[in-house]
C-alpha cells in the first residue's frame, strides 16, 4: 500500500514547533557544522562521517541548489544573507508556530522578536536555571554578609534568593508559554522535591563561592529551584518542559533517564503540572512511553531525536514512544537552534518519519487510514496547541489563523485597546473584599512593580462605615502600597476584558506591612514549617443565599430565589443555569470544585472546594466569593455570605476542613493502631491547640455580632467547646471521608468559620493555635459522640456574643505573640466598634447582604 492520501495530508499540515532555540548571526562564533551534531571540540571533526550528517548535508544542498559539500553550502549562506535563507527554510518547513527556549547561550543570537519576521506565532519558553543564574549575577538587595564587617557587600541567602526568584518568575508569566529545566545536565533527574532548606542553603553558598560567571550545578540547589518553579507552574497553569535523554558531553546520560522523575511525578502537589519529556528521552524512549501511559500529566516530544539520529534510530524511537503512550500525548518539535537549516531539517524529517510510522501502523492494522491522518494532525499541531494552551484556530492550518496572545496585532485604522482594566483586590480586617482598578497599560508599566497607594485607615474600617474604628489605632495618616502578587493574576471569567490580582500590603515594595493579612498567614505558616516541618492544608465549604429583588407596596425587598429544602432536586434545577456559569468560572481560575447542592435555607446553596495549602486556599476563597457574587449579579440576583441573613432561617457558614502534611503525605491520620482517636500525635496536638484557643479564634473567624446569631445549639454550627467524630453539632468535627481505613481520621472541620471572615487572618489564627498545641503537646479531651446540647451542663459554651469572643482574644497572649500585637489591636478595635454600632442599631444587620 502506498498511502498517498496519508502522505499528502502530512505534507499539508502547518506545524507547531513546540521546542526550539534562537538563531544566530552569520558572524557568530558558533560553527555552522555544530548544527549537525551535539559534539564539540575535537569530537566535532568526526561529525561529517555520521549517517545523519551525510543525509542532512545532501538535503540542505538540494534545498539551496548547491553542490553536496559543506563548503558549497556555507558559501551559499554567505552570499544569500541570513534573512533570505531563513525565510526559505521556514517557508519550506511550513512552521506556523514556534516556541523558543532562549536560555541557551549562543554567541550573537537574535532575540525572539526577530524570529517573528518569519513565523506568525512565536512564544517564549523560560529556562529556570538561566533565570536563577541571572539573579545570582546581580547585586543582592538584602541577604547576609561574609565575615562580621557590615561594610562588605551583601551576599544572597536562600530567603532573599527565593523571594526574588519567585517574584521575577511571576512577573514574566504574561510573556511566556512554558517553563523549562535542564536539571538533567546539571545534577540529574532524581529530584528531591522535599530538599531541606539547609541543603539548599549550603548549595547556594557553594555556587556563590565558585565565583562568576555563576553556574548552578549543586544538586540540592537545582532540586530546590525546580521544586519552587513547579509550584509556580501549578499556580499559574504553566506547562514544564524537561530535558531527558541524550545531549552534549556535559550530561551524565545515566542520570537523564526519565524514570528518575518518579519522585516528582508522585508528589501530589504537582499532580496537575503538565510535564513534557523532551527529545524522545532517547535512548530511554521506552521508559518515557511507560511514564506517559501511567501518569496523566506526562506528555512526550520527539525533537532532537528527529533529525539527529539515523533513519532507523528516528523511526524506532518514535515507534517506541507510541508503543504505550497515547497519540494525544506525543508532540512534534524541531529542537532547531543556531541556524534556520535545523528547523527545516527537523520539519522535513519529522514529516517523513511520522509518515513511515503511521503508514506502518496502518499496514499492521493498528490504525485505519483516517485514524492515521487524524493522528498526524494531533502530533504535528493539535496536541501542542492544547498542551500549551495556545491561542490558535485549530479549524484551519493556515498561518493567517494563528494569533499570538503575546503579540499585539494591529488592524488598519484601529487603535490599541485602552479600556482593559486590572482589579487589585484586598480583604480588610472586617472581611470585606475591596478593589482598586487601573488600566492594563499602566498596570504593566508601573503598578505591577510599585503597586498603588492606600491609606493606613483601610485596615481599620468596619462593616458599617468606610472609616477607621477609633480603637484600631489606624487613621488616615500614613500610606502603604498595594503591591500585586502576580502569581494570583487571572483573567476575570465573567468579563474577559478585565483581569484581577490579589495584593500584598507593603510599606514600600519589598517591605511587608505588619497589618497585611496575606503576609500574616505566610509568616505563621513559616513558623509551622520551620519548627515542625508541617504544612497545613485547607478546604472550604461555602454556604450562601441567592436572593431576588422585589418591590412590595413601593418598597424594595430581597426575597429567596427558591424555597426548596436541603438537597432538593427542584432547587438545583432552578439554580442549574447559575452553576453552569459558576463552576466553569472557578475551574478557569484553577479552583477545584468538589460538589455543589441546595442547602437547608430558602434559596441557600453550597459550593465545596478541594483542599490545598493554606495560603492558596485563602486566595481561592477570595476568588470564589468574587465569582459567586458576580455571576449571580449578572443573572439579576444577589448572592450573600452573611452569617445570618434571616433570623427565621438557617445561617450560612464557611466551614473549613484542615489537615497536616509532611513530604507530600497527609500526616493527620494515625499511622498505626496506637491512637484511640485514629489521629496521629501531631494531628491531635494541633487540633487540641485549636480547641483550646477556639473562644479567642471566634473573634477572627466569626467577626460580626450577626455571626453569633448563627452559632446556636442544634444548628450544626458548633455552639459548644468540644469535638467529636463525625459529629456535626460539635465545634470541631473529626472527619473520615469515604475510602478512609476504619478508625482513621484524615482531617477536622471547624464549623464556626463564616463568610464574613477574612480568610487569610482566619487560617492564620487557627494555625497559630495549632502551633501552640504542638509546642505544649496538648491532648484532646474525650470526644462528644452525642448532641452537645444534651450534655450542655458538662461543657463550656463558646462565646455567645462578639463581645465575649473579643474578651477571650484580649486575654490570649499566645495568639498576640504569633499574629502580632499591632494587628490584634486593630482587629479588636474594629470588633468593639461593630459591637457598639449594632447594639444601638438592631436593624442595621439587614444591610450586610450588600457587603458580604
Amino acid at each position: 500500500m502506498e498511502f498517498s492520501e496519508l502522505k499528502e495530508a502530512i505534507e499539508k499540515i502547518e506545524l507547531v514547533d513546540a521546542h526550539a532555540h534562537n538563531i544566530v548571526s552569520l558572524d557568530s562564533s558558533f560553527p555552522f557544522i555544530g548544527t549537525f551534531s551535539e559534539a564539540a571540540g575535537d569530537a566535532l571533526t568526526f561529525a561529517p562521517h555520521s549517517l545523519s550528517f551525510k543525509r542532512n548535508l545532501r538535503e540542505i544542498a538540494q534545498l539551496y541548489g548547491t553542490e553536496v559539500s559543506l563548503e558549497a553550502v556555507e558559501e551559499h549562506r554567505k552570499t544569500s544573507g541570513l534573512d533570505s535563507f531563513t525565510s526559505k527554510c521556514f517557508k519550506e518547513a511550513r512552521i506556523s508556530a514556534l516556541l523558543i527556549d532562549d536560555g541557551l547561550k549562543l554567541d550573537k543570537k537574535h532575540d525572539i522578536e526577530w524570529h517573528r519576521n518569519f513565523v506568525p506565532f512565536v512564544g517564549r519558553v523560560l529556562r529556570i536555571e538561566t533565570l536563577a543564574e541571572q539573579i545570582l549575577e546581580e547585586e543582592c538587595p538584602g541577604g547576609y554578609f561574609y565575615g562580621s564587617e557590615s561594610t562588605e557587600p551583601p551576599v544572597w541567602d536562600l530567603d532573599s534568593f527565593t523571594k526574588t526568584f519567585v517574584e521575577r518568575l511571576n512577573s514574566l508569566v504574561p510573556e511566556i508559554v512554558a517553563l523549562k529545566t535542564i536539571a538533567a545536565y546539571r545534577s540529574g533527574l532524581d529530584i528531591d522535591t522535599y530538599v531541606s532548606k539547609e541543603v539548599a542553603e549550603n548549595g547556594l553558598v557553594e555556587v556563590l563561592r565558585a565565583g562568576k560567571p555563576v553556574r548552578i550545578g549543586n544538586k540540592g540547589l537545582i532540586d530546590y529551584i525546580l521544586t519552587i518553579s513547579s509550584e509556580v507552574a501549578v499556580r499559574r497553569d504553566l506547562p514544564l518542559q524537561i530535558h531527558t535523554g541524550f545531549g552534549d558531553k556535559d550530561l551524565d546520560l545515566r542520570l537523564s533517564n526519565p524514570l528518575h522523575l518518579r519522585t516528582l511525578l508522585e508528589d501530589k502537589r504537582f499532580g496537575k503540572c503538565r510535564i513534557v519529556l523532551l527529545h524522545a528521552a532517547y535512548p530511554f524512549s521506552k521508559e518515557a512511553s511507560f511514564l506517559s501511559s501511567v501518569y496523566p500529566q506526562v506528555y512526550l516530544d520527539f525533537g532532537l531525536a528527529v533529525p539527529k539520529l539515523s533513519v532507523h534510530g528516528m523511526v524506532s524511537s518514535v515507534k517506541e514512544l507510541l508503543d504505550l503512550a497515547s497519540i494525544k500525548k506525543v508532540m512534534f518539535s524541531t529542537d532547531g537552534y543556531a541556524s534556520p537549516e535545523t528547523y527545516y531539517l527537523g520539519a522535513k524529517k519529522a514529516r517523513e518519519v511520522i509518515f513511515l510510522v503511521l503508514s506502518d501502523a496502518c499496514a499492521s492494522g493498528d490504525l485505519s487510514l483516517m485514524e492515521a491522518i487524524d493522528a498526524a494532525k494531533d502530533i504535528f499541531s493539535r496536541n501542542s496547541i492544547g498542551f500549551y494552551k495556545l491561542n490558535i484556530d485549530t479549524d484551519s492550518s493556515s498561518p493567517q489563523n494563528i494569533i499570538s496572545p503575546k503579540l499585539k496585532i494591529k488592524e488598519p485604522d484601529v487603535q490599541e485597546d485602552s479600556s482593559s482594566f486590572v482589579r487589585i483586590i484586598w480583604v480588610d480586617t472586617s472581611g470585606q473584599q475591596r478593589c482598586r482598578a487601573v488600566q492594563a497599560q499602566r498596570f504593566n508599566r508601573s503598578v505591577e512593580k510599585n503597586g498603588v497607594g492606600l491609606t493606613f485607615a483601610s485596615m481599620g474600617m468596619t462593616s458599617f462605615t468606610d472609616g477607621p474604628a477609633e480603637e484600631s489605632k489606624l487613621t488616615g495618616v500614613g500610606e502603604i502600597r498595594l503591591v500585586p502578587d502576580l502569581s494570583t493574576k487571572q483573567t476575570i471569567p465573567w468579563t474577559k476584558q478585565e483581569s484581577m490580582v490579589l495584593a500584598d500590603m507593603q510599606l514600600k515594595p519589598g517591605e511587608a506591612w505588619e497589618y497585611c493579612p496575606r503576609e500574616t498567614l505566610r509568616r505563621v505558616a513559616k513558623v509551622l514549617k520551620d519548627e515542625f516541618d508541617l504544612v497545613m492544608n485547607a478546604g472550604f465549604e461555602n454556604e450562601f443565599y441567592l436572593l431576588k429583588n422585589v418591590v412590595r407596596e413601593g418598597k424594595e425587598e430581597y426575597m429567596p430565589f427558591d424555597f426548596g429544602p436541603y438537597c432538593a432536586t427542584s432547587s438545583f434545577d432552578a439554580a442549574s443555569p447559575i452553576f453552569h456559569d459558576i463552576v466553569p468560572a472557578l475551574e478557569s481560575l484553577n479552583i477545584e470544585v468538589e460538589q455543589f447542592h441546595a442547602e437547608s435555607g430558602k434559596g441557600q446553596f453550597e459550593v465545596s472546594l478541594g483542599h490545598t495549602i493554606a495560603s492558596h486556599a485563602a486566595d481561592n476563597l477570595v476568588y470564589t466569593r468574587e465569582v459567586i457574587r458576580s455571576v449571580a449579579r449578572k443573572q439579576g440576583l444577589l448572592a450573600t455570605f452573611v452569617p445570618k441573613y434571616d433570623y427565621c432561617d438557617i445561617g450560612s457558614g464557611s466551614h473549613v476542613h484542615l489537615s497536616l502534611w509532611k513530604n507530600g503525605e497527609n500526616v493527620f491520620p494515625a499511622s498505626n493502631n496506637s491512637s484511640s482517636h485514629g489521629i496521629s500525635s501531631v494531628g491531635e496536638e494541633f487540633m487540641a491547640g485549636v480547641l483550646f484557643h477556639l473562644p479567642s479564634i471566634l473573634a477572627i473567624i466569626a467577626p460580626l455580632p450577626n455571626s453569633y446569631d448563627r452559632i446556636q445549639p442544634n444548628t450544626w454550627s458548633g455552639a459548644f467547646q468540644c469535638w467529636g467524630k463525625e459529629n456535626r453539632e460539635a465545634a470541631l468535627r473529626a472527619a473520615s471521608p469515604p475510602g478512609t481505613p476504619d478508625g482513621l481520621v484524615t482531617n477536622f472541620e471547624i464549623k464556626s468559620f463564616d463568610g464574613s471572615a477574612n480568610p487569610h487572618l482566619g487560617l492564620a489564627v487557627i494555625m497559630a493555635a495549632g502551633i501552640d498545641g504542638l509546642r505544649r503537646h496538648l491532648q484532646l479531651p474525650t470526644p462528644i459522640d452525642i448532641n452537645p446540647a444534651d450534655v450542655a451542663a458538662t461543657l463550656n459554651r463558646l462565646p455567645e456574643t462578639l463581645s465575649e469572643a473579643v474578651e477571650a482574644l484580649d486575654k490570649d497572649k499566645v495568639l498576640h505573640d504569633l499574629l502580632g500585637q499591632k494587628l490584634l489591636v486593630a482587629i479588636k478595635g474594629v470588633r468593639k466598634a461593630e459591637v457598639e454600632y449594632y447594639s444601638k442599631n438592631p436593624d442595621a444587620y439587614k444591610q450586610l447582604i450588600h457587603r458580604y
